[in-house]
């Protein structure tokens, strides 16, 4: 299937989930969010750590900075500026710590980039303490309708920004990175500038779901916010649902929220220890995900 079919398929899906408030209840509702908000994540996620190779453990700090920056600015400025900043100071973060991270490679750059997600969690905890807040409750936030229609248009300009980097000259400029970074920069492709954009683009909508998801959770409490298991989550779904497919995203967004919704009320242990599990079989047995796995298969 070519790229602009995958993209339309994915959207079709998206579109189609936008009766959900009209059919379901307020719990059918929240599963939507939850689930658009994955997608979101997730797409981000590849955008980067499929295309490029570079696998990062630290995407929550994006998430984590937009959420404290939307509850900051929360009754000061209307919701769509303070989503606008949120994305925004995710991007500038991405830009100033981007240069130097992406100077590492392998293993170096997933520690490093945990490193940073764990230190910017604590500096903002030292501050919050400081000034004498150990969470924030947030007011008057938006009917939970309200959010899901926001998320599903995150999760929808997810989607188009990680087709429009696919197609691009910079989605093959990647690709040639992850394939042999050397050879790349030896055939004139300015990987330090294409890793650089793709951490900063990949930085943007995690900004704004992490804005969107505090106004959901009605409060602000840095260790769920810069919660490593939420980057851990975006590499799992990639890697079941195929990192390197747009449909992917959606796939493993889809498995991801059907086993927690089975497992994570009544045997949070279990639903972990299932997850852990499947993340080991399929890097070792189907690294190409579900979407390589049964639409390649089939010439889709």
């Amino acid at each position: 299937m070519s790229p602009a079919r995958d993209l339309m398929v994915v959207l079709a899906l998206l579109g189609a989930s936008a009766g959900v408030p009209f059919l379901g209840g307020d719990y059918w509702i929240g599963v939507g969010i939850t689930a658009f908000m994955w997608v979101a994540l997730t797409q981000s996620w590849s955008l980067l750590s499929g295309l490029s190779g570079y696998v990062s453990l630290g995407h929550v700090v994006f998430y984590g900075l937009g959420a404290y920056v939307v509850v900051a600015s929360w009754e000061v400025l209307p919701i769509a500026v303070s989503l606008a900043l949120a994305a925004g100071a995710a991007a500038v973060f991405a830009f100033a710590t981007g240069m130097p991270v992406l100077r590492v490679r392998g293993p170096y750059f997933v520690i490093l980039t945990f490193g940073v997600a764990e230190l910017v969690k604590f500096v903002v905890m030292a501050a919050e303490a400081a000034a004498g807040n150990a969470s924030r409750l947030i007011l008057g936030t938006p009917e939970i309708e309200t959010l899901f229609f926001l998320m599903l248009a995150l999760a929808a300009a997810a989607t188009v920004l990680a087709w429009g980097v696919r197609v691009s000259r910079l989605g093959h400029g990647l690709r040639a990175i992850r394939e042999d970074e050397e050879a790349a920069e030896t055939l004139g492709v300015p990987v330090a500038r294409y890793k650089l954009l793709a951490f900063v683009l990949s930085a943007c909508i995690p900004g704004a779901v992490g804005g969107a998801m505090a106004l959901r959770n009605t409060y602000f409490e840095p260790l769920q916010a810069f919660d490593p298991m939420i980057s851990f989550s975006m590499i799992a779904m990639a890697v079941i649902g195929g990192s390197d497919d747009l449909r992917g995203p959606v796939v493993g967004a889809a498995c991801f929220v059907f086993l927690s919704e089975m497992l994570w009320a009544n045997a949070p242990q279990l639903y972990m220890i299932i997850l852990g599990l499947l993340l080991v079989i399929f890097v070792l047995f189907v690294p190409e995900g579900l979407c390589g796995r049964l639409f390649r298969s089939r010439g889709a």
